[in-house]
Formats: structure tokens, C-alpha cells, sequence
């Protein structure tokens, strides 16, 4: 499921161009044990062992050979064969980019950073992106957001009425495209709560929150990605943020790890997700709950948030905090968590492994007895809830702060405001 319209670019120049010294070494040491397969959510989902991690390395390595080995320098590089690239091609963007198979990885490749330059190699061949996935650029230079939604309207439809924002403060709230335009519970709930911690807060104004750039670096198409980096950080800047709070993990994984790359500096302000926060100030008392809610909850650690940026205590530690609430686990946690199907910008394009990956989330929910499933990412909450319609098992699903503020909301419920210590 090559992209179309793409330019397919019939040339002999190396495959490992884009690759650091490092990733070269990772994709030598692949032993092709297979361990990985246990835990792959599209294995798990599909069987199919042509797009599986040890195949998608065993075929680039043979890219590699074939243009740089000993023999192509001896006698040219050979020509790769269009069908072998457009099936490397599908196979390397049906991955979820999880990072599942990086975690249980016997040699320590890791792979959630492999497969997004693996990727852009296929963008500068021709190959990729896949499906609607090659419009993004475009739409985002003309909207700011990858849905194609008008920009005026990012916050429109959910944004509390009775909540300030200041033109110029410490902290600052990023909404991200997702959240903003797909899964509004999420950040009206974030919103929500950083109103009832009490500290000022400021944010960009919706034409100028456009998107973070996640969706193109994971696609492989990384020739915007450092105007919209300059463009964010020095919005940003200009407002004298100290620490930006964000709630989607891909945007906090990409601003946390690529902007400064693509600022080309260190940033003057640090990342944090929503959940850091939350719990901090319910640890010094500016948040606190008086009484709570009496329910098992489960919580899903999002693959972008545990693997990519190590969050994985604080989500759980604003969730003990409301009393009366049973916190139950999956089998996968932390760490090893279970991809929900969404990542990797593959949702839209292939679909159904997505709602089947979603699915098995929904299953161990429910068969552990949780009354709600807690989500923190809005690509899992779009697409678990879109997973779930028509499934025989059922569950209420909440992003986490949108449970906080549905706390917040009750009347024997008190919060405290007072400097951030």
C-alpha cells in the first residue's frame, strides 16, 4: 500500500544515509531470534511474519549490501527490485512504532527510533508515506493541524468558558491536533484541572498552536519539521514560558527529544507532560481531593509516554490519590505495556489491525473487572473508543485529567491555590 501519487526515485545511492553509526550497528546485530514477536501488536493482530521487526531488518540490511556492500563496490551498485521495496515499504508503515519489540529486544535495538528514519529513506526513494498520510504536509502548511480543520477553530467547541488565560506566564498549556480536534474530553479536562490547581497559565492563540511536527517526523517526511519547531519554541519564547505542559505523549516525546535538534539548541523552557504536573501539586497540597470515587479503574500506559519519554509513575500516582478508587493493572504495564493500535500514524491507513489491536485492550479491561478503562494519550482515545463500537464487550473509557475534572466538578471536592513551591 504504497503511496500513488509518490515519485518512485530509481537511484543507486546508499540506503544508509539517513542512519547514525549507531543505528547501522543495531541493524548488524539483529540475530533474528524472533523474541520480539511475542510482543508485537501487529503479530499479534495479523500473524503475518513478511512485516514483522527481524523481516524489516533482514531487508534493509540486504538494501544495504546490495548498494555498499563489498561486491556493489566492486562491480556497481545493483539495482533493488521496485516490488521488494514497495513491499519493505508497507511492511515498515504498518508498524505502530510501539517500541514493544525495542523493550524486549535480546541486543537493545531500538526501534522506536529506527523505524521513523527507515521510513524517511523510503520518503527520499519515492516510496512513502502511504495513503493520505503523503497529504499531511501540505494540509498542515495550509491549516496547522493534520485533519485539515480550520485553525480558528482548534479551540472553539471545547475551551471552558469560565477559565483565564494570561497573555504572559510561567507555565504554558499545549492542546496538540488530536486532542484540540478529535478527543476534546481530554484537554477540556486538562484545561479543567490546571484552572483548579489555582497558577496562571498562558497559551498560543489557535492559528498560532499549529501542529508539533510528530506526525511528519514519524512519517519520514521531516522537511517542515524545523520551521515549525523555530516557529512554536519562539512563540513560546516571546511569551517568557519556563515550562510547557502537555497532555498528547507524542507531542510531548517529540518536544522533549527532536526539538531541540531541531531548534539547534536547547530549549528555553522544559517539557513536562499533564500528569507530571498534576501529581506534583497534589504532592504539595495545591491539589487536593476531598472525597473521590468508588470504582476499579485500569489504567493503559500509552507507548509514547512509558517507552519513549519513561512516564509511568506519575499517572498512577494522580489516579491512588482519589480516594475510594481500586487501581487494577494490565498483564503489559509500564514499560511493557500493549500498543492500542493508534500509533505510528497507521490508524487511518491500515485500519483494521487498529481496531483489532484496540480490542484486545478492551477485552483484558473487562475481563479484569474494571468499571472504566483511563487513557492519557488521544490517539488511544480516539481509536479505543472507535474499537470498541459494535464489540461485545463494553467499557467506559476516560482520559485521565477528564476523571480528575469530573472530580473536580463535585460539590465534596475542594482544591487549594497557592504558590507553586
Amino acid at each position: 500500500m504504497t503511496n500513488k501519487n509518490s515519485k518512485f526515485k530509481k537511484n543507486k545511492s546508499p540506503f544508509s544515509k539517513g542512519l547514525t553509526p549507531l543505528q547501522l550497528i543495531e541493524l548488524d546485530a539483529c540475530t533474528q531470534c524472533g523474541e520480539c514477536l511475542k510482543y508485537c501488536p501487529v503479530q499479534e493482530v495479523t500473524g503475518n511474519l513478511a512485516v514483522s521487526p527481524p523481516e524489516k531488518i533482514r531487508m534493509f540490511r540486504e538494501f544495504i549490501k546490495a548498494t555498499e556492500g563489498l561486491k556493489a563496490k566492486l562491480f556497481n551498485p545493483k539495482d533493488i527490485d521496485r516490488k521488494l521495496l514497495e513491499e519493505f515499504t508497507k511492511a515498515v508503515y504498518e508498524c505502530t512504532t510501539c517500541g514493544a519489540c525495542s523493550q524486549n529486544c535480546t541486543v537493545g535495538i531500538f526501534t522506536q527510533r529506527l523505524w521513523p528514519m527507515l521510513r524517511k529513506e523510503m520518503v527520499r526513494r519515492g516510496l512513502g508515506p502511504v495513503g493520505t498520510q503523503a497529504e499531511m504536509p501540505g494540509v498542515i502548511k495550509k491549516t496547522g493541524n493534520p485533519y485539515n480543520k480550520p485553525p480558528e477553530d482548534r479551540f472553539k467547541t471545547w475551551f471552558p468558558d469560565d477559565v483565564k488565560v494570561y497573555e504572559k506566564a510561567d507555565i504554558a498549556y499545549y492542546a496538540g491536533c488530536t486532542g484540540a480536534y478529535e478527543a476534546q474530553p481530554m484537554v477540556r479536562g486538562d484545561i479543567q484541572v490546571l484552572n483548579a490547581i489555582g497558577e496562571q497559565f498562558t497559551m498560543l492563540p489557535p492559528e498560532e498552536e499549529v501542529c508539533c511536527g510528530f506526525p511528519l517526523f514519524i512519517t519520514g517526511q521531516h522537511d517542515m519539521l524545523e520551521d515549525l519547531t523555530r516557529r512554536l519554541v519562539g512563540a513560546y519564547k516571546a511569551k517568557g514560558v519556563k515550562v510547557l505542559l502537555c497532555s498528547c505523549p507524542c507531542c510531548v516525546n517529540i518536544m522533549a527529544r527532536d526539538w531541540p535538534v531541531f531548534y539547534g539548541k536547547e530549549l528555553p523552557f522544559k517539557i513536562r507532560h499533564i500528569t507530571q504536573f498534576v501529581a506534583d501539586a497534589i504532592k504539595h497540597g495545591r491539589l487536593h481531593f476531598k472525597r473521590g470515587l468508588k470504582e476499579r479503574i485500569i489504567y493503559h500506559d500509552p507507548c509514547y509516554l512509558s517507552r519513549g519519554v519513561g512516564v509511568i509513575d506519575e499517572p498512577r500516582a494522580v489516579l491512588r490519590s482519589i480516594p475510594g478508587i481500586g487501581l487494577l493493572e494490565f498483564e503489559r504495564h509500564g514499560l511493557n505495556s500493549r500498543c492500542c493500535g493508534a500509533g505510528g500514524a497507521a490508524r487511518k491507513v491500515f485500519h483494521e489491525n487498529a481496531v483489532a489491536i484496540g480490542r484486545l485492550t478492551i477485552d483484558e479491561a473487562v475481563d479484569k473487572g474494571a468499571d472504566r478503562l483511563v487513557l492519557s494519550c488521544p490517539a488511544c482515545y480516539v481509536k479505543v473508543n472507535e474499537a470498541m463500537q459494535g464489540h461485545k464487550k463494553q467499557i467506559k473509557i476516560v482520559d485521565i485529567m477528564e476523571l480528575v475534572a469530573e472530580i473536580i466538578k463535585d460539590k465534596n471536592t475542594e482544591f487549594n491555590s497557592q504558590e507553586s513551591k
